[in-house]
């Protein structure tokens, strides 16, 4: 059973940064897909960005791409979300998110494809 802790999480102003990080135990880490996902008031949980087991290719939403990294340190058992240039929009409980098996690239962003879920962090920006 993979558990899932996430930490960094917290408020900034418009314009600044957050780093979350996501530490994995209970599994082989370097064969875990994984992802970030968040859900703002009253939405739907939606894809962040997502990090592939082998290669490390990364996947993004649209509304993050240019201002958001996610990053993986196999030795660690960890996974990052650098976010930069932030946006009242961007207010949301961020979730960690893995799983074991390959999925296709049209996949990545679906919350059922990931069958391991941390307890999420709130980040709140102010503009």
């Amino acid at each position: 059973q993979v558990q899932l802790v996430e930490s960094g999480g917290g408020s900034a102003q418009a314009g600044g940064s957050l780093r979350l990080s996501c530490a994995a135990s209970g599994g082989t880490f370097s064969v875990l897909r994984m992802g970030w996902f968040r859900q703002g008031p009253g939405k739907e949980r939606q894809f962040v960005a997502a990090i592939s087991r082998n290669n490390g290719n990364t996947y993004y939403a649209d509304s993050v791409k240019g201002r958001f990294t996610i990053s993986r340190d196999n030795a660690k058992n960890t996974v990052s979300l650098q976010m930069d240039s932030l946006k009242s929009e961007d207010t949301a409980v961020y979730y960690c998110a893995a799983d074991r098996r390959w999925v296709a690239v049209t996949r990545v962003a679906v919350t059922t494809e990931y069958e391991y879920w941390g307890q999420g962090t709130q980040v709140t920006v102010s503009s």
